[in-house]
C-alpha cells in the first residue's frame, strides 16, 4: 500500500452494498479488500450514489491516486447479443426485449471476444460522472461480463455445469458446457423458494439432471443459509467455486465470495 501508484483499484456496486479491491502491480497481487453492506436496498441509483458518497468520504483508501481504475456495475439491465448480429445503433431495440427503457436513458456494451458477443446494457451515469470527478478516465463493465470472462478462465469441465453467483436479492445463472455458454439469466428472488425455483426451471429448460449435473456456488451463501439447505435438497452434486487467490489469507470471508472482483 506504500507504493500505491502502482496500484490499481476495481470497484463494484449495486442497489444492495459496494466494494472494492486493490491490485498491486509490482507484487502482482490483490493488497487490500474492502466491502460495505446496506442495510436496506437502495430503490434509485440517486440513492445509491449518496450511499457511495458518504463511502468516499470515510474511507480514506478511496482517496489516493492509482495507476487504473476499474468500475463494475452490478444490475440486472443488461443483454446478451452475439457480434454477428450486432449493430451499435440498435441498443435500445436489443434492451427492450427484456427490460423497459427510456430515451434518456445512456446504453453502454461490453465486448466479450471469448463468447464473440456484446453485453448491451445501462450503466449507472450518475456514479460514472461522480467516478470520473474523483479520478479521471477509468474502464467500466458491465458485471455479468466480468462473470463470464472468469468462470470460462476457471472451468474444466466438459459436461453441462451450472454457476450460480448469489447476491443478497439476485442471483445470476450460467451454464457452460465444452467451455462454451449455454446460458446466462439474471433473476431477482426474496425467498428460498423463489431461489430454488428458477435454479430448477433453468435445469428443467436445458434437461439437466437433478441427480446428476454439478452446481457451482459463489457469492453470498453458505453451508448455513436457507438458500444453500434448500439447493442441496433438490439437487445431488453442489459445490463452491474457491477462489486461488492469495488474499482470502488474510480476509475472514469464504473463499468462494465476491468471486466478481477475487475470484481467480
Amino acid at each position: 500500500m506504500k507504493t500505491i501508484k502502482q496500484n490499481r483499484l476495481s470497484i463494484q456496486f449495486n442497489l444492495d452494498g459496494f466494494s472494492f479491491s486493490i491490485y498491486n502491480t509490482t507484487s502482482k497481487k490483490d493488497v487490500y479488500f474492502c466491502e460495505y453492506h446496506f442495510e436496506s436496498s437502495q430503490t434509485t441509483p440517486e440513492k445509491l450514489l449518496f450511499k457511495i458518497e458518504e463511502i468516499f468520504k470515510t474511507d480514506t483508501r478511496l482517496q489516493n491516486d492509482f495507476e487504473a481504475v476499474t468500475v463494475v456495475h452490478q444490475n440486472n439491465l443488461s443483454t446478451l447479443v452475439p457480434t454477428p448480429f450486432f449493430d451499435e445503433k440498435k441498443l435500445n431495440a436489443y434492451l427492450d426485449f427484456n427490460i423497459k427503457t427510456f430515451p434518456t436513458d445512456f446504453i453502454s456494451f461490453d465486448d466479450i471476444d471469448v463468447i464473440d458477443s456484446k453485453n448491451i446494457y445501462v450503466p449507472y451515469v450518475n456514479i460514472n460522472n461522480y467516478l470520473f470527478q474523483n479520478f479521471g478516465e477509468f474502464e467500466y463493465k458491465h458485471h455479468s461480463s466480468v462473470l463470464i470472462e472468469k468462470l470460462l478462465k476457471c472451468n474444466t469441465v466438459k459436461e453441462k455445469t451450472m454457476y450460480v453467483n448469489v447476491s443478497k436479492t439476485t442471483v445470476d445463472i450460467v451454464v457452460l458446457e465444452n467451455n462454451k455458454l449455454v446460458l446466462l439469466n439474471t433473476f431477482s428472488y426474496h425467498t428460498k423458494e423463489d431461489f430454488i425455483y428458477y435454479i430448477l426451471f433453468v435445469a428443467e429448460q436445458l434437461d439437466l439432471n437433478v441427480r446428476e449435473f454439478p452446481l457451482y456456488f459463489t457469492g453470498e451463501i453458505t453451508l448455513n443459509t436457507d438458500i444453500y439447505k434448500i439447493a442441496y435438497k433438490y439437487i445431488k452434486n453442489v459445490f463452491f467455486l474457491e477462489s486461488t487467490n492469495v488474499i482470502f489469507n488474510d480476509l475472514n470471508i469464504p473463499l468462494h465470495s465476491n468471486f466478481i472482483l477475487l475470484g481467480s
